[in-house]
């Protein structure tokens, strides 16, 4: 499954090498990292502080605030550090401080005098003096415990040994903390693996790369190679690490001590194994491929099949679209031609014809009245006077 995502996200992640836009992990927390912290000199406790709690390894200073998460912390910080003893197979001795606060504010309040901590940190270590600062705001966030793991181990190899080389500080906290199984460290190895520019560490001791993809890799082959060897040698041969060199012993002495074998054997023997591990093999050579050309083949259907969709919605509305217009034009064009033809023609009455019935009907009447109305004056006082006509009908 982990290698069906990697070849998926290099498939669509347009990545020549490694992404150049990236600038490497985020700087989450702060550590000397061979650098000076403040003087190993008694300090007051901070005035914000307002509780304690203890357990059998651990002290836990906090403010008003941050009481919650100062309790919250105390419950599972023992279970914390028995994961450190599991990989590393011993350790650190005394109890170790944690000064937690909430806001930017009071996590600056609680740092040591001359160690203030970077702009950019969110947490800080000081291994020497076995302190850590907590922002509370930080630690209920999904990268809590993560940054909380990752300070730890500083003060684990700052109390247990000096002058550890960078790589193996960094490859170690990302371990502990389980940063060394994301699919970003897998994919930096398996393009740094093909173009084989795999960093030699004995170039990773003291300085660390400055281009971003070269960082990036900088920490994933750490992380990896420090997997490698807690594999290979078990709690039993890390343990001896840190004894030899807890001694004072350089590094390299300590390491061919305790493996029985130098830095640079069991870092060839190491990348012997990378292609196998982070390479195309790895991936030609499981079921990982065929499932991959499954869903690039289902995926590719299903976009085609989306673009087709919208393509045909698209020619059916422009096709309706078209038919309204049309039809809008057609109506339109009707109703001027008829509002043209009321101009043309008068709205007058027909005339009257003269040689209807009721027309000549009308007119006999007429005559008839006005011949009575002339010989009324006649028969008037005649008895005998003759019965009048009917009233004429025309036929």
């Amino acid at each position: 499954m982990r290698h069906l995502l990697l070849l998926l996200t290099l498939l669509l992640s347009p990545l020549a090498g490694a992404q150049e836009g990236y600038i490497g992990p985020t700087p989450q927390a702060g550590h000397a990292n061979g650098g000076v912290e403040p003087a190993m000199v008694p300090a007051a406790r901070p005035e914000l502080v307002v509780g304690e709690l203890t357990t059998p390894r651990f002290r836990i200073l906090y403010t008003a605030r941050s009481e919650g998460a100062a309790r919250q912390l105390a419950t599972t910080i023992e279970s914390v550090r028995d994961t450190f003893v599991g990989v590393l197979g011993r350790d650190w001795p005394g109890v170790t401080e944690l000064r937690v606060g909430v806001d930017r504010g009071e996590f600056e309040a609680l740092a040591l005098p001359g160690g203030e901590p970077p702009g950019w940190a969110v947490a800080l270590a000081y291994p020497e003096h076995r302190i850590v600062l907590l922002n509370a705001l930080t630690m209920a966030g999904p990268e809590g415990q993560v940054t909380l793991r990752h300070e730890l181990a500083h003060v684990a190899l700052g109390q247990l040994g000096k002058r550890w080389p960078r790589w193996f500080q960094e490859g170690f906290a990302q371990n502990v903390t389980g940063e060394n199984f994301s699919m970003t460290h897998y994919t930096a190895l398996f393009h740094a693996v093909t173009q084989e520019k795999v960093f030699h560490f004995e170039h990773l001791s003291e300085d660390w790369p400055d281009r971003p993809s070269d960082v990036e890799l900088a920490y994933a082959q750490s992380a990896a190679f420090v997997a490698w060897l807690s594999a290979r040698h078990g709690p039993e041969g890390m343990g001896r690490l840190v004894d030899e060199v807890a001694t004072g012993q350089p590094f390299e002495q300590a390491f061919g001590k305790a493996f029985r074998a130098s830095l640079l054997v069991e870092e060839l023997d190491w990348r012997e194994g990378l292609a196998a591990r982070y390479g195309w093999l790895p991936l030609t050579t499981s079921t990982s491929l065929l499932w991959l050309g499954a869903t690039g083949l289902v995926l590719a259907a299903y976009v085609r099949r989306r673009q087709q969709k919208a393509a045909n919605l698209a020619e059916m509305e422009a096709q309706e679209a078209a038919e309204d217009a049309a039809m809008r034009a057609a109506f339109e064009a009707e109703l001027a031609q008829q509002r043209q033809q009321q101009e043309l023609v008068p709205l007058s009455p027909p005339p009257a014809d003269e040689g209807t019935p009721e027309t000549a009907d009308t007119a006999a009447t007429t005559e008839w009245y006005e011949s009575s109305a002339s010989h009324g004056p006649e028969f008037e006082d005649d008895e005998e006077a003759p019965p009048r006509p009917s009233k004429p009908t025309v036929h």
